[in-house]
């Protein structure tokens, strides 16, 4: 397996008890980041908010004002090990990472420690294993103690899965009725199975958002968020105990002990849960007694900044962006509106973010989930394993890709940038009567990490259909406009799926790093006929984040206050209304879902054949 660096969670817990963590070399000069150089004292200027967002491949820090503007952001790369359908990291990389975006941030931004009053930690839905001391235990074949951690990404356990998924229990009405081989379960019973000693040594398995708040606090509550979505915890057991004015730590009552020891893990239960989580919280409770000592020198920052109870990045993008809409005449109109409202979390994957005052049960769309995202809503949760990687995968591994590459980092520009006006010279050269339909003979259906949602199906394959022996630039721009297609129709396959079962979404808010491609928004816009808001800040799960730390300051009294506050909303994207692209795309999406029934019927004959 090779490493590589790249740029694309009895009592209760011990709550701030500090936990002996080895100190981290610090990165950058502690002037760099406004603390005390032995020269006069930096005098704070304003308030503010610092988010992390731990995502794939780097880790990134930004810093918002009161009003949630960004001052300053940083990034730093995360090193990942990738061998098949295994995919790991160390959680002493990503702290290391950790440190030095939020100090480069700061150092950008011109701030000083002393000035960030809340830090909240946002970051992918990977699995950390620890020891009693705090310190990784391998989940790794190699026995490397560095990759103590599961990558969201990886699909090891797809055998375990679908054994849990047989059992049918109760817990799974929650989860679209079936378990992802990317959810933890499936993941802690093929460690179980596969490395005995790494099981017998892990003192906490962690969400690895919830690793951050714990290395940052050393306070052991877990989020709602990530033990609601990724470990099947029933957050409404917490209905009766939610407070808008001083929201706590809860002792963990949504376990369900019968799933654990129905699918071999009964283990898990052993001392109230302590492994997976014995207290849980609301997103942005505060933890503990806030930064610790250790923490705050590492990170450049102050002690006792107050720490938010983490989400998942794509949740924490969410709250980065359900808000930014235009003012609303009436504050109860304006409640109602994030009902109709999904949020698109574009980046490597897409998560597809809606909520509901109702719990709607969707077959094959994860949730719905009380409180893991919005207070006091209902989440549901769909996605696509592969949109930002998909498109990588098809652009890096065509034979024109190192050409377009050097032309665009010559002239500074993504290969996206190089690849959109290709497409609108063709569509002159071509004469076509408008861009989308370069793509009539070239169809792909884009499950080449298999399908989250709707129809639930790890393996399912990827299909491109109209390949010919032309390998220039311009085909390429065609195989990438119809794999951006693709990805579309897919989240236009979620977005009726969810409203024929309760949901009445009209309205779409996109974020992350593929939100920045017009093209892509704008096909998309065009595919699923609904306008896409995109936020005035770029960095959505940044904010997201931030907003955590804002509530745990108490400058906010809940979290809807903050996002309130700190959403606002930038361009909107319409719909085109020609008449003849949406009869192009209702055709186009036709081909897209039978190119899956072919694929099953496919299956069926290559399984008969070899019985």
């Amino acid at each position: 397996m090779s490493a590589s660096r790249i740029s694309l969670s009895e009592t209760s817990p011990l709550l701030g008890q500090e936990q002996s963590f080895q100190s981290l070399p610090t990165r950058f000069p502690s002037s760099a980041v406004g603390m005390d150089s032995g020269t006069d004292a930096v005098i704070p200027r304003q308030s503010v908010f610092l988010g992390v967002d731990v995502g794939t491949g780097s880790a990134r820090a930004g810093i918002f004002d009161e009003s949630g503007k960004l001052l300053g952001s940083s990034s730093s790369p995360i090193q990942i090990w990738k061998d098949g359908n295994f995919i790991e990291q160390s959680s002493t990389d990503i702290w290391h990472a950790v440190c030095a975006a939020v100090k480069s941030a700061c150092s950008k931004a011109n701030i000083s420690g002393e000035e960030v009053k809340g830090l909240g930690f946002a970051a992918t839905c990977s699995l950390v294993a620890v020891d009693a001391d705090g310190s990784p235990v391998t989940v790794s074949w190699s026995g490397d103690s560095r990759r103590n951690v599961i990558v969201w990404m990886d699909h090891r356990a797809v055998e375990q899965a679908e054994r849990i998924n047989s059992f049918n229990s109760t817990v799974l009405q929650y989860c679209g009725g079936s378990l992802s081989p990317e959810m933890q379960p499936p993941k802690l019973l093929w460690v179980k199975e596969n490395l005995p000693d790494t099981w017998s040594m892990v003192f906490r398995w962690m969400d690895l958002s919830d690793w951050l708040s714990y290395r940052a606090t050393g306070d052991d509550t877990r989020s709602l968020c990530t033990t609601v979505c990724k470990w099947t915890y029933l957050g409404h057991a917490h209905m009766s105990q939610y407070n808008e004015k001083d929201s706590r730590d809860m002792e963990a009552c949504g376990w369900d002990d019968d799933f654990w020891e129905e699918i071999g893990l009964a283990d898990l239960v052993d001392g109230h849960h302590a492994k997976i989580g014995r207290s849980v919280a609301f997103p942005g409770h505060p933890l503990g007694s806030g930064l610790t000592p250790i923490a705050a020198k590492e990170l450049g920052l102050v002690a006792g900044i107050p720490v938010g109870t983490s989400l998942i990045d794509a949740h924490a993008g969410g709250v980065g962006v359900m808000e930014s809409v235009q003012d609303s005449d009436s504050k109860e109109i304006d409640k109602e509106m994030i009902l109709n409202r999904m949020a698109l979390v574009c980046g490597t994957s897409t998560c597809h973010m809606a909520v509901s005052r109702d719990k709607l049960f969707i077959p094959g769309v994860w949730g719905p989930f009380w409180s893991a995202m919005v207070p006091e809503y209902w989440l549901t949760e769909g996605g696509q394993s592969a949109t930002g990687a998909l498109l990588d995968h098809i652009i890096q591994n065509h034979v024109a890709s190192p050409h377009l590459a050097n032309r665009a980092a010559s002239q500074n520009i993504s290969v996206f940038d190089i690849l959109n006006k290709l497409l609108e010279d063709l569509m002159v050269d071509l004469k076509s009567p408008f861009l989308a339909a370069l793509t009539e003979d070239t169809h792909v259906l884009p499950d080449f990490h298999g399908n989250r949602s709707p129809i639930s199906d790890p393996k399912s394959k990827g299909v491109i259909y109209g390949l010919t022996l032309d390998t220039s630039e311009q085909e390429l721009a065609i195989l990438y406009l119809a794999t951006v297609q693709a990805i579309a129709y897919g989240t236009r396959h979620i977005v009726e799926h969810c409203n024929s079962h309760g949901h009445k979404i009209n309205t779409l808010l996109a974020c992350g790093g593929l939100a920045k491609n017009s093209l892509f928004i704008q096909e998309h816009a065009d595919i699923i006929g609904c306008p896409i808001i995109l936020p005035r800040e770029n960095e959505s799960v940044l904010l997201g984040a931030a907003i955590l730390g804002a509530v745990a300051s108490r400058k906010y009294s809940t979290l809807q206050e903050a996002m309130k506050s700190l959403n606002a909303a930038g361009q909107v994207i319409y719909p085109c209304t020609e008449p003849k692209v949406k009869v192009y795309h209702d055709a186009k999406y036709r081909i897209f879902g039978e190119l899956y029934k072919k694929q099953l019927s496919h299956r069926s004959i290559m399984a008969e054949a070899l019985s």
